[in-house]
């Protein structure tokens, strides 16, 4: 147990949630990378671990929105549905296809890169939103299965990408937003158990690491609180801009280092 790296994780953790919470990003996207590069998470232990931080740091705004009555609904159930199922076998890919950290490497360059494109052109052109016919429900299944084995494989729970596909195809923000962090925090603790599980069975570095992944949840849950209340005195676009611009260069670099390895 090292202090020095529970520091780091924490404040990691915490800065991290402050920026990304205010334009509803998830903070598991951008913490990945520096566990990967900064705390020295081996492969493929980083993956669960990122998934522990969000089961430490999204229970405060589940909270929230349980006084408000807004978790309990089909678009929960239908995600759930979808997405714990889809992240138990994304951490079976994860741990058989790819425990490589060079191919890891590459996954995430692939997350990371159109990520930090929307987000820019999300920051040049934020009021555009493409508003049709609500999805089917079997559609929602479909898509909460795909988004649940993303989140296996790379780390995150899945809700924060599923939100702003659902609120693009015209559901509405206040009922996409507690069943997308229902989904994020039972698909997390889904993922992190199925990690743990296969530990027993494979070798490597499989299970979380759990003081890195508590230590960035405390943060994350400080960091989420504080990114709330500062929200109205933060410039969105701004954020939006500086997270795209870091998430194509984090890609970018990550390219280069698999070519090289």
């Amino acid at each position: 147990m090292n202090w020095t790296t529970g520091t780091l994780a924490f404040a990691a953790g915490l800065i991290i949630s402050v920026v990304t919470t205010p334009v509803g990003v998830s903070g598991a996207v951008f913490l990945l990378p520096v566990q990967v590069s900064v705390l020295g998470v081996p492969s493929p232990a980083v993956t669960p671990t990122n998934l522990l931080f969000n089961v430490v740091a999204v229970p405060g705004a589940l909270l929230r929105h349980r006084r408000d009555g807004n978790l309990r609904g089909p678009l929960t159930r239908l995600m759930l549905a979808g997405t714990v199922p889809g992240v138990v076998i994304g951490a079976v890919i994860r741990v058989f296809a790819v425990p490589s950290p060079s191919v890891f490497r590459l996954l995430v360059a692939a997350f990371l890169l159109p990520l930090g494109g929307w987000l820019c052109v999300r920051a040049r052109r934020p009021g555009r939103h493409h508003t049709g016919a609500e999805p089917a429900p079997r559609s929602i299944l479909a898509l909460a299965l795909t988004v649940g084995v993303v989140g296996g494989i790379y780390g995150i729970g899945g809700g924060s990408l599923l939100s702003p596909i659902l609120v693009n195809r015209g559901l509405p923000v206040a009922t996409v937003t507690p069943a997308a962090l229902a989904s994020t925090f039972v698909t997390s603790l889904a993922g992190a158990a199925s990690f743990a599980l296969l530990a027993m069975t494979a070798p490597g570095d499989i299970a979380p690491d759990w003081f890195v992944g508590l230590a960035c949840g405390l943060g994350g849950l400080c960091g989420g609180y504080l990114g709330t209340r500062l929200q109205p005195r933060l410039p969105e676009t701004g954020l939006r801009l500086l997270l795209g611009i870091l998430a194509i260069g984090v890609g970018s670099l990550y390219v280069v280092q698999a070519a090289l390895a």
